[in-house]
């Protein structure tokens, strides 16, 4: 996407440590100016980072197949919180958009109804969309459709003053 979009910043936030240094390798190759990662977990330590943004500066935000914690009471560990919406809907501009997908139907449907309920995103689509919008597929999205299993994918706009941009 960085490379497609030279004019668009990136950031993609990673738990996992090494993916995130292999990903920057892969950036340093690239000699991507406008691709940025960093490892930490988004709930905690991507606090400081959204701080230290102006608010309204996120075109995108996008959660892409988020480990799912299937323990009952791990559930507070899964990524995409109410909190968490917050604080990210607070910084993505009018008419920007969030998108979920996963591979986890319990999960999907749990952050679908999590963003449901923010009251500055509208669903985009009452259905789960069939392709991913982006142009460029996650290496676990490939991966799950090699296997000919479903991925569960859904949009959301933020609201603005006079509508929405996107019709129905």
């Amino acid at each position: 996407m960085a490379q497609l979009h030279p004019e668009i910043n990136f950031l993609g936030v990673e738990i996992r440590a090494p993916l995130v240094k292999e990903a920057l390798q892969t950036r340093d190759n690239l000699q991507l100016r406008n691709l940025h990662y960093l490892s930490g977990n988004i709930n905690y330590s991507g606090r400081e980072l959204l701080f230290s943004l102006p608010t309204g500066v996120l075109q995108w935000i996008t959660v892409q197949f988020p480990d799912p914690w299937f323990k009952h009471k791990h559930i507070k560990r899964r990524m995409l919180q109410p909190e968490l919406i917050e604080s990210l809907v607070k910084y993505l501009i009018p008419a920007g958009i969030f998108f979920i997908q996963s591979d986890i139907e319990e999960v999907a449907l749990e952050m679908k109804r999590y963003l449901k309920q923010h009251r500055d995103l509208q669903l985009m689509t009452d259905e789960w969309l069939d392709t991913n919008p982006f142009s460029i597929p996650t290496e676990r999205e490939i991966g799950v459709l090699n296997k000919g299993e479903p991925i569960y994918r859904a949009i959301f706009q933020k609201a603005v003053s006079a509508g929405l941009i996107f019709d129905k």
